[in-house]
């Protein structure tokens, strides 16, 4: 990966945006996708649209949501600690001594999620996972009033930023799901910038919000869109860690290329395309079945107005959900290149409907 993509999307994972508090991260993805794009616009949900012919009237959507999963302060206490509710699925067993940045709107606040020390909990409880309305965030403050100079209720919490690269070109990161999607799909436009694109094929790639809680991001911009092909980028379960029963997400590996897909959101003809496209242009890929439609931006594309030819294309990621996600990236080069090649093959007198 270049300089530019990787400080990119290092720039980019550090940035904090729960769902429906996503402001920080779309600036980072507008300024640096704008440079490749023909015009860059936002929509009233938050979604950043960037655009390549933008006149063509046959239109090819790329999604990839820049959300992640967090808080929201719903109540503090009196010594001034932060009650918090959950934005998205979150295991609650992972987030003891985490640390936290809160949204304020004078900026982020530091703060650490903290828990009763197991030497004062009782033996039936020390290996019982404490639920989240039993945490708390403590960002210092003497008591409530103090804590109120700094925070306010509603507020968005986040997991503290932590990229950090291991071996085998291997990084760590919260947010992994799903800015390393909207990283591949800002990658694709800047690819595509600078290859020969069909004049009658608008390309649209967002930075969809809100996929954590209902896909609704891109549920607004695909009907706003009105594309004909539907490409979601997210993350996929990786199998290559202890426990992992490969029966139901099948051998997946980081660093052997983007995940392909068979599945009710996965149109047939569309689904082929991608895997003709990786073995001509000999670009690695593996392979997951999903049989539930609805669990990415794909399956809010696919019903659009009177549907959308869609796929889905993912990154392997470990620890999907916690702060310590891992990717690879190699495997998002190979994501971004493989997108952008199948849409240069796509055109508009292409059969979409299965038969």
């Amino acid at each position: 990966m270049n300089s530019e993509s990787k400080k990119f999307l290092r720039e980019f994972l550090s940035q904090c945006g729960p769902s429906g508090f996503e402001e920080a991260s779309q600036k980072v993805w507008a300024r640096r996708t704008q440079q490749y794009a023909k015009e860059l616009r936002r929509d009233v949900h938050g979604n950043a649209i960037a655009v390549l012919n933008p006149k063509a009237d046959y239109k090819i959507m790329l999604a990839g949501h820049c959300d992640e999963i967090g808080f929201i302060i719903s109540h503090i206490t009196g010594e001034g600690f932060l009650c918090v509710v959950p934005v998205g699925g979150i295991d609650s067993g992972v987030l003891p001594g985490s640390q936290v940045k809160v949204q304020t709107a004078k900026g982020l606040v530091d703060g650490i999620i903290g828990k009763k020390p197991i030497h004062l909990m009782e033996e039936a409880d020390r290996n019982k996972n404490v639920p989240i309305k039993e945490l708390w965030v403590d960002i210092g403050a003497k008591d409530r009033n103090d804590a109120l100079k700094a925070v306010a209720l509603g507020d968005a919490v986040s997991f503290a930023p932590n990229y950090m690269e291991l071996r085998n070109n291997v990084f760590s990161s919260k947010g992994c799901d799903d800015k390393t999607g909207a990283f591949v799909v800002s990658e694709v436009i800047k690819i595509l910038s600078g290859r020969k694109l069909r004049k009658d094929i608008g390309v649209y790639g967002v930075s969809t919000v809100q996929e954590e809680v209902g896909l609704r991001g891109a549920r607004t911009s695909a009907y706003g869109i009105n594309p004909k092909v539907g490409i979601a980028v997210d993350v996929g379960f990786a199998s290559d860690v202890p426990g992992i029963d490969k029966r139901i997400v099948g051998e997946v590996s980081l660093g052997k290329g983007p995940i392909l897909h068979a599945g009710p959101a996965i149109n047939r003809t569309l689904g082929k395309l991608f895997i003709e496209v990786a073995g001509a242009k000999k670009i690695p890929y593996q392979f997951s079945s999903v049989g539930r439609p609805d669990g990415t931006d794909t399956g809010a594309m696919q019903l659009s107005r009177d549907g959308v030819a869609t796929a889905l294309i993912s990154v392997p990621n470990r620890y999907m959900h916690t702060m310590v996600e891992a990717c690879c990236l190699d495997d998002l080069e190979s994501c971004a290149n493989l997108i952008a090649e199948v849409v240069l093959e796509i055109t508009p007198k292409m059969d979409f409907i299965p038969r």
